[in-house]
């Protein structure tokens, strides 16, 4: 036999913390993490933080890592000599401060770096960009040098100021598709000013795609052919030989070899024929850089905006790159430590002649697949470098510099990265615009404006969503106590009278209006909307559940819009009742007064014992108002409306169940020992449909 309205049980869970207000700030919170590691840490913990090769120094197996470490280190070492002096050369600079980059970085980063695959160095994103910012200074002359050295020192304290500061996140608000379409721009900006190399005459040096036409156009009568054929079958053989080294495992080895063989196919020819008509890089310096203290202070200004580019590029190409392979050779790598290891290569490199390195992605793939294990294989890179410089640099006197383009040209093909935008069409337009937008600004207004444009647009994504959170009404699966999304779920159950909304976002200053705003929409159109009803048929929404699950912060502002929500609808006889809020949005609410405001009593773990208790007070409303009727045929007609005062409505509820029960959980609501809760009905069944 059922039970009557009035007694009937309810089962509900208990919160298992306090509504006693907790300083559970995530800065609090990241404090006392960050004093509990500190305090565990031994001294080769401090040892392994301010020198990370100590890590891999201490557990270094002679026999198995010496072998892939000699192997790896010498072959991108040999891919780094021609390649430095490429990048150098798109910089700008002259062939031998490519492989000064090469040098002094490298070593210090296998100290401070916590990477033990990253190949550093100079690469030719980074190289566009200087000789992008240093475009209007002659590129022949000594302060250009030096500018360029300056630029490393400023680009290096900058990424140890914010590995330090532990401040990397921020660069996480640009989009992939923001620096997809960025590189894929600057990839073809960097192949058509290596044109002039390839075509044999003078072409404008800019970083827009129309005026580097329009000089290539107008140029066309100068065009001569020994450059071009030359250069066109080299980078045709670069392309074969990279391509058989990714497609098959027992040619890998011709990967890594491909800007040699450029250099020697290049230079034996120059040797044997001698022509005139093919430009030579000519004579370099031998011997290493010496000690010097950067230049040109007076010009930091005009650094600073490139010097923040190129830290970006730094913490999302080599950032990435690191954590990537970190993971794939089964090591941490903390990105901040990595971050300040690329800062302080870049500052010892200013001070021996080295414009700003990072790490290299086709590089650091031909270290990693080439077996490398640990930093030695960078110390090994270094040596050759140093061995070049040493003992090589007259025999680079013949490079012919359509050789070094078609090795700039080779490496930044991969770069252009037009499957990334086929697969944003297909999967998220807005990506695609993006993509679309950063590429085609940064091709046709300049590295810099494109870069600006894309990221302000990506940054507006990103407050535009804040802003405007996805918000939901739930309804109950048939059969469960889950609730989930009506618009997924259109045959879930909605119950008179109760309205439930999620809210998939932290609920702060910037989104309390449209919260506020979807709120008063759910209240008038939710009775229109849904078909699977249940419950008593009444005239209105009583009861609005919000479900805080979601919901991972809230500020004063969120706090004052509920505060103001709570009051407008205590006007109208509705009750808020509040689901599943975590630790800390509790503890905020519960600081500002809000959960007094409304009572604790309206507070449930679960949608579903909120569900349960407004839905007894909809029924227990109803049979109040039905008993009235019949009790009284002549009396004027009482509406639902009337009887559902919301003080009555409140002493009701408290009677039920009071704070203190509440928190202490002793009785809390009546449970029943031998109900289900997954299977206890929510309605008396002249409330069922069926």
């Amino acid at each position: 036999m059922r039970k009557s309205i009035s007694n009937r049980s309810l089962k509900t869970l208990q919160f298992q913390h306090s509504f006693t207000a907790v300083d559970t700030s995530a800065a609090a919170t990241s404090f006392s993490r960050w004093r509990e590691k500190v305090e565990r840490m031994s001294w080769i913990d401090w040892i392994e933080v301010f020198i990370p090769c100590s890590r891999w120094i201490r557990t270094y197996n002679w026999r198995e890592y010496l072998q892939p470490d000699l192997i790896s280190g010498v072959t991108v070492g040999i891919m780094l000599v021609p390649q430095s002096m490429s990048y150098a050369k798109l910089a700008g600079l002259q062939p031998i401060y490519g492989l000064y980059t090469s040098l002094v970085p490298i070593f210090v980063y296998s100290v401070f770096g916590s990477s033990r695959q990253l190949a550093v160095g100079p690469v030719a994103l980074v190289s566009l960009l200087v000789s992008n910012v240093l475009g209007n200074v002659d590129s022949s002359g000594e302060m250009y040098t030096e500018l360029a050295i300056l630029l490393s020192l400023m680009v290096g304290i900058l990424e140890c100021t914010l590995g330090l500061l532990r401040l990397g996140w921020i660069i996480r608000f640009i989009s992939h598709s923001v620096i997809s379409g960025f590189t894929t721009a600057s990839a073809i900006v960097i192949a058509l000013s290596q044109a002039k190399y390839f075509l044999g005459y003078s072409v404008e040096r800019s970083s827009e795609i129309i005026p580097l036409i329009k000089s290539i156009i107008s140029g066309a009568d100068k065009f001569s052919w020994p450059p071009f054929v030359m250069g066109s079958t080299i980078l045709a053989i670069m392309l074969t030989m990279k391509h058989l080294g990714k497609t098959r495992k027992n040619l890998r080895f011709l990967r890594a070899a491909g800007p040699l063989t450029a250099v020697v196919l290049g230079t034996t020819f120059v040797k044997i024929f001698h022509p005139s008509s093919i430009s030579l890089v000519g004579s370099i310096p031998q011997g290493l850089p010496s000690f010097s203290i950067p230049k040109e202070f007076g010009h930091v200004k005009s650094l600073i905006s490139t010097t923040f580019l190129i830290t970006g590029v730094a913490i999302l190409e080599s950032v990435g790159i690191a954590k990537a392979l970190a993971a794939k050779n089964g090591y941490e790598l903390d990105a901040n430590q990595e971050l300040f290891g690329l800062g302080v290569a870049n500052i010892f490199g200013s001070f021996f002649s080295a414009y700003p390195a990072t790490g290299s992605f086709s590089r650091s793939a031909v270290n990693h697949e080439s077996g490398a294990k640990t930093g030695l294989s960078g110390i090994i890179m270094g040596l050759i470098i140093c061995s070049a410089l040493l003992f090589m640099t007259p025999l680079f006197e013949y490079i012919p510099q359509c050789a070094l383009a078609a090795i700039v040209v080779a490496a930044v093909i991969g770069l252009v990265d037009y499957e990334e935008a086929m697969f944003l069409w297909r999967v998220d337009k807005k990506d695609f615009f993006l993509w679309t937008v950063t590429s085609t600004t940064t091709l046709f207004l300049g590295i810099e404006i494109g870069v600006l444009v894309g990221v302000g647009f990506s940054l507006a994504f990103v407050i535009h969503e804040s802003a405007n959170p996805h918000m939901a009404v739930l309804g109950r699966l048939p059969g469960t106590t889950v609730y989930r999304n009506t618009q997924q779920y259109p045959d879930a159950y909605i119950y008179n009278g109760i309205v439930i909304v999620r809210i998939d976002a932290p609920f702060y200053f910037a989104n309390t209006s449209f919260i506020k705003d979807r709120l008063r929409e759910y209240e008038i159109a939710v009775d229109d909307q849904f078909t699977s009803r249940r419950g008593p048929e009444v005239e209105r929404v009583y009861f609005v559940i919000l479900e805080l699950a979601p919901v991972t912060y809230v500020d004063s502002s969120a706090v004052q819009a509920l505060k103001e929500l709570y009051q407008e609808y205590k006007s109208r006889n509705i009750q808020i009742a509040i689901a599943n809020p975590n630790q800390d949005v509790l503890s905020t609410l519960a600081k500002s007064g809000f959960i007094d405001l409304v009572g604790r009593e309206w507070c449930f773990v679960r949608v579903h014992d909120a569900v349960q208790v407004c839905l007894q007070h909809v029924q227990n409303s109803t049979s109040t108002s039905s008993s009235n009727l019949t009790a009284s045929p002549r009396t004027p007609r009482r509406s639902i409306h009337n009887s559902f005062s919301y003080e009555r409505l409140t002493e009701r509820r408290r009677e039920d169940l009071s704070a203190s029960e509440m928190e202490s959980g002793e009785r809390g609501h009546s449970l029943s020992k031998d109900a289900d809760p997954t299977l206890e009905p929510l309605l008396l069944g002249k409330f069922r449909e069926g």
